[in-house]
C-alpha cells in the first residue's frame, strides 16, 4: 500500500513568501495547495481534507482569525498555524483561544516554522493511533503521550537541538528543575529516533534502593535473593534495539553508578545471581534536576559515568523562563483534558490568563498541567475563569496589577548598570575577555581599565565597611 502523502494548505498574498513555503515543504514530501485570499482557503478546505493549514494573519479580505473560525469550524481536528509579521501576545492569545495550533512571527526561521508542522502532524499522528486504540484511560494519559509545547527562543532552541540528536545514538543528558517536562522530552528524541518501533521504557532511579535498582535493569535470575521464585529480564532486556530512559540518574548511588557504567561501556548485562552476560542494544537518555557537574567535582558522581551520559546535553528552561509560553501550553492541556471529562471549554477570560502569566510556577509545567486539569474538573461555565484557578495563583493577578512604584532609592546609579552589563557580557562569554571586549565594542585596553577600576572600588568599599563597622 502506498504510503500517504501528508497535505498543506498555506494562505498567503504575498508571492514570494507563499513561493518559498511551497519550495520547502514539498521538498520535504508535502502536497501544497496555495491560496492567495482567506475565503479561497476555506473553500479549498470545504472541498477535500488537508492535514495541516499554514495561514497569514493579513490577508485582502477576511483576516487569518477568520479563517481559523471558519475552518475549526467545519474540521474541528485541523491543525491551524498562524502566521504573521504584525504579532503581538494578544493576537497570539486570541489565535490560541480560537483553537489554533500554533503561532510563528514573522521574519520566520524555516526551522521553526518545520519543527511547528512536524509537531501538528505527530499529534494528528498518536491522535489516530488513540482513536484506533480505542481512546485511553484518563485525561492524564492524554497528555503525557502528548508533544512538547511552547515557541518562545529556549524552546525552539530545545526543538532543534531535539531534532539533531534524535536520529543519532549518542546518549543524551537531560538537565532541568522538576516538572519542567524532561521526561516528554525524551520521549520525543525516542518518537523521532529509528527505535521509535519499540517500546519507550522508563525508570526514575530516585524510586528504588540500590539492590532493587540493580534488579529492575538488570534483571536476576530465580534465586538470586528471598523472594526471586522467577527469572526476570530487566529493563535493559526489555529496552534492547529500543530508548532507556533513566530519569533523576543524579540519585544513583556510586556503587550503582559503577554497574551502570561496566553496562554502557561492554553493551552487555548480568542478571542480579546470574554468571552469564547478555548482549544489548540500548540507547540510554538520562535525566536530572541536580548539578552533575558540581556533583563529580565533589565526589558523589563519577566523572567517567557523567562524561559516558553527557555526549548531547539539553537543558529544559522553567517555566518562568518562558512565560509567554504559557497561553500555548494551557489552551493545549484545555484541549487535551477535555474530551475525556466530557467538557467544551473553550478559552480563559482576560482576568485568569493574566493571573496565570504572572504566577511563577515553583512547579514548572507539571504545576501549570495539574491546575489546568483542576480548572476543568470545576468551571461551571464554558470558559476558566480567574475564580475557577487556585488561591494562590488568582492572587498573583491582583499582585501584577499594582505593582510597586520604584523610587530614587531603587534606581541603580549609571556606574552600577555599566558595572552589571560589562560583567554580564564577561560571564556569557566564559570569561574571555578579547571577545568581552568584541561584544561591549570597546577595544580590549578599555576593558581591562574598567575592570581594574572595579576591582579598585570594591577593594575602596570593603575597607570603608570594615572601617564603619569596627571603630577605632
Amino acid at each position: 500500500m502506498p504510503r500517504h502523502r501528508p497535505s498543506m494548505l498555506v494562505v498567503d498574498d504575498d508571492p514570494s513568501a507563499a513561493g518559498l513555503l511551497h519550495e520547502v515543504f514539498a521538498r520535504d514530501g508535502y502536497e501544497v495547495v496555495l491560496a492567495n485570499r482567506g475565503l479561497d482557503a476555506v473553500r479549498l478546505a470545504e472541498e477535500r481534507p488537508f492535514d495541516v493549514v499554514l495561514s497569514d494573519v493579513r490577508l485582502p479580505d477576511i483576516d487569518g482569525l477568520e479563517v481559523l473560525r471558519r475552518l475549526k469550524k467545519s474540521s474541528p481536528d485541523l491543525a491551524v498555524i498562524l502566521v504573521t509579521a504584525y504579532g503581538t501576545v494578544e493576537t497570539a492569545v486570541k489565535a490560541i483561544d480560537e483553537g489554533a495550533f500554533d503561532y510563528v512571527r514573522k521574519p520566520f526561521e524555516l526551522e521553526t516554522v518545520r519543527r511547528c508542522v512536524e509537531r501538528a502532524m505527530e499529534r494528528k499522528r498518536l491522535e489516530g493511533e488513540r482513536r484506533k486504540a480505542g481512546g485511553v484511560s484518563s485525561a492524564r494519559e492524554v497528555a503525557r503521550h502528548d508533544t512538547i509545547v511552547g515557541s518562545s527562543p529556549a524552546m525552539v532552541d530545545l526543538f532543534k537541538m531535539v531534532s539533531r540528536v534524535a536520529g543519532t545514538k549518542s546518549s543524551v543528558l537531560i538537565q532541568g528543575e522538576s516538572g519542567t517536562g524532561k521526561e516528554l522530552i525524551a520521549r520525543t528524541i525516542h518518537l523521532r529516533s529509528p527505535r521509535r518501533g519499540r517500546p519507550f521504557i522508563a525508570v526514575n532511579c530516585s524510586s528504588f534502593s540500590e539492590g532493587v535498582l540493580e534488579s529492575e535493569l538488570f534483571g536476576h535470575v530465580r534465586g538470586a535473593f528471598t523472594g526471586a521464585t522467577e527469572r526476570r529480564p530487566g529493563l535493559f532486556l526489555e529496552a534492547d534495539r529500543s530508548t532507556l530512559f533513566l530519569d533523576e540518574i543524579g540519585d544513583m548511588t556510586l556503587s550503582m553508578q559503577s554497574k551502570l557504567l561496566r553496562v554502557l561501556q561492554e553493551q552487555e548485562v548480568k542478571p542480579v545471581g546470574g554468571t552469564e552476560t547478555i548482549a544489548v542494544d540500548v540507547r540510554v537518555v538520562a535525566a536530572t534536576h541536580r548539578d552533575l557537574d558540581g556533583m563529580v567535582r565533589a565526589g558523589s558522581f563519577r566523572e567517567d559515568l557523567y562524561y559516558r551520559l553527557n555526549v548531547v546535553t539539553l537543558h529544559v528552561p522553567p517555566l518562568r523562563d518562558r512565560l509567554e509560553d504559557i497561553p500555548l501550553i494551557a489552551t493545549h492541556y484545555l484541549t487535551a483534558f477535555n474530551e475525556p471529562s466530557g467538557r467544551a471549554l473553550h478559552g480563559f477570560t482576560p482576568e485568569a490568563m493574566r493571573a496565570l502569566r504572572s504566577y511563577p510556577w515553583p512547579g514548572n509545567v507539571r504545576e501549570l498541567v495539574n491546575v489546568i486539569e483542576r480548572a476543568v474538573a470545576l468551571a461551571p461555565g464554558s470558559v476558566v475563569e480567574l475564580n475557577d484557578l487556585p488561591d494562590k495563583i488568582a492572587m498573583a493577578a491582583s499582585v501584577a496589577r499594582e505593582p510597586a512604584r520604584p523610587t530614587a532609592k531603587d534606581r541603580p546609579t549609571l556606574e552600577e548598570l555599566t558595572r552589571r552589563y560589562v560583567l554580564q557580557v564577561l560571564e556569557e562569554c566564559g570569561g574571555n575577555k578579547t571577545e568581552a571586549a568584541h561584544v561591549l565594542g570597546i577595544p580590549r585596553r578599555t576593558l581591562y581599565r574598567m575592570l581594574g577600576r572595579m576591582k579598585a572600588l570594591d577593594r575602596y568599599r570593603k575597607v570603608r565597611r570594615t572601617v564603619s563597622h569596627n571603630p577605632s
